[in-house]
């Protein structure tokens, strides 16, 4: 097991920047992936940005050349920096780690409580 804590949160005006910080409770290079999904009210959690274990990223279109995913493995921590954000990027931020436990795929999934994220315009 691991527990995941999303920090950095908050209300901001469209335009503006936030970091996100997703502390783990265990060495985070033990997990294939770590990842940020976000969930808009009304709407199905998505993934936002994911950083393999041997560093490959993966962005979604909807936040390319704004977002930036990035780890630090001596602090366990995962960070996600936003910028130039708009209004649909309001959501809560979850923070996943994902282990691969067979050769089929088959996954194990940990997840944060959560961060929210306001964007005004």
């Amino acid at each position: 097991q691991v527990q995941l804590v999303e920090s950095g949160g908050g209300l901001v005006q469209a335009g503006g920047s936030l970091r996100l910080s997703c502390a783990a409770s265990r060495n985070i290079f033990r997990f294939d992936a770590m990842g940020w999904y976000r969930q808009a009210p009304g709407k199905q959690r998505e993934l936002v940005a994911v950083i393999s274990s041997d560093g490959k990223i993966n962005v979604a279109d909807s936040v390319k050349g704004r977002f930036t995913i990035s780890r630090d493995n001596g602090k366990n921590t995962v960070y996600l920096q936003m910028n130039s954000l708009k209004p649909e990027d309001t959501g809560v931020y979850y923070c996943n780690a994902r282990k691969i436990v067979n050769v089929e795929g088959a996954r194990v999934d940990h997840w944060g409580e959560g961060t929210l994220v306001t964007v005004s315009s």
